[in-house]
């Protein structure tokens, strides 16, 4: 059974970056891409990063360039977004579906809130 669990969000301190993580299991994590994608209220599912299988090629979308960073340990079988100088368009609920560009399998998501 394919599992993705997201965590560390929350409420956003200032000057802190948090890290979000994704924990897989129940597939080969390490043979597939993987992604992060955020729902702000109210808004539909938007593209945020992208990581391919070997954790050599990634991208992310514009207004996170620079700030984001995602990596993977597939050893560990996690997902993870840095989220360095978050603003309050950031807020959203994040997920970690599998795959990239195409998703299959997503979890709960974690919410996170940068405050104004």
């Amino acid at each position: 059974e394919v599992q993705l669990v997201e965590s560390g969000g929350g409420l956003v301190q200032p000057g802190v970056s948090p890290r979000l993580s994704c924990a897989a299991s129940g597939f080969s994590f390490s043979t597939y891409g993987m992604s992060w994608v955020r729902q702000a209220p109210g808004k539909g599912l938007e593209w945020v990063s992208g990581i391919y299988s070997t954790g050599a090629g990634k991208n992310y979308i514009d207004s996170v360039k620079g700030r984001f960073t995602i990596s993977r340990d597939n050893a560990k079988n996690k997902l993870y977004l840095q989220m360095n100088s978050p603003n309050p368009a950031d807020s959203a609920v994040y997920y970690c579906p599998r795959g990239v560009p195409n998703y299959d399998h997503w979890g709960q998501g974690t919410q996170v809130t940068v405050p104004s």
